[in-house]
């Protein structure tokens, strides 16, 4: 009686669960329409850039990112690089902190200010810094009385440079600092661990692929950035053009060569920060 019974349950059961389920016309029709739009607009364009990259040849790939101003560029974009990441990523870590383990006023207006560069076009944000540090800005006589020079100038594209992309480490960190919660870190303290040997010790292992993750996003934007450092920089040819100005100088001038050959650079970039997000993620949900 009791077998029969669970027999039945488990046929209703499962008769129910194909129910629910969507036919397999609709699944793979599902899966051929995202498949066709990755294909369309992700992987046509890179290989469609790549070929255009090689499309003279070898030598003239080489002898156009040998080029003096491409060289600028690149030099000039890993240094604005290895200015945001650190900074950001100390930001993200004490914005999450801050956020997931106190209460105080102003701290929902703080979560919504960490998202404000998401909302507001590049091409603003970098006129803000023009309002502000240029020579007709406000704070330009005095800038330019102590021979400070910022817009057009390194410092003024690392600024717009962090401003874009100071969300991404903070925003991996803090739904899953919430979702830890604060237990271990109490029970670390309650044995007389130290502040420093609590984050370093319990915190950071617990928070490490995540903020792997941000740092990896923190990046590629870093030095894709096109919209906020165009309006700071000032497009001078082998001193304020990052890698993705040069690709449009170029482009402009008729370098199909020397374009794409840079573009190649930064389609290169976005492939490997694709391999790495995806091992991340791997890594982080076995975590």
């Amino acid at each position: 009686m009791h077998a029969t019974v669970h027999v039945v349950g488990d046929g209703a059961g499962q008769a129910q669960r194909k129910a629910l389920q969507d036919p397999s016309w609709l699944r793979w029709s599902l899966v051929a329409v995202a498949v066709g739009f990755i294909a369309l607009f992700l992987c046509a364009p890179l290989i469609l850039v790549l070929l255009q990259a090689f499309a003279k040849g070898w030598d003239a790939y080489w002898q156009a990112l040998g080029q003096p101003d491409a060289v600028a560029a690149l030099k000039l974009t890993l240094l604005v690089a290895a200015i945001t990441v650190p900074l950001n990523t100390i930001f993200g870590v004490a914005a999450a902190w801050t956020i997931t383990r106190f209460e105080f006023p102003g701290k929902s207006l703080l979560t919504t200010l960490i998202d404000l560069p998401f909302s507001v076009s590049p091409v603003i944000s970098g006129l803000i810094f023009v309002l502000l540090f240029g020579a007709q800005g406000w704070l330009g006589d005095w800038l330019s009385a102590q021979q400070i020079k910022i817009i057009f100038a390194v410092p003024g594209i690392a600024l717009a440079t962090i401003f874009i992309t100071f969300p991404f480490v903070a925003r991996e960190l803090i739904p899953l600092m919430q979702e830890m919660g604060s237990e271990e870190e109490e029970a670390a303290l309650s044995l007389g661990a130290t502040g420093w040997q609590t984050f370093f010790k319990v915190t950071l292992p617990n928070i490490k692929w995540a903020l792997l993750y941000g740092v990896l996003l923190c990046n590629a934007r870093a030095m894709g950035e096109f919209g906020a450092v165009s309006v700071v920089s000032g497009h001078i040819r082998g001193v304020t053009n990052t890698l993705p100005l040069h690709v449009e100088v170029s482009y402009n001038d008729y370098d199909a060569v020397g374009a794409f050959a840079s573009a190649s650079i930064l389609a290169g970039l976005a492939i490997i920060t694709l391999v790495l997000k995806s091992f991340l993620e791997w890594k982080q949900a076995r975590a």
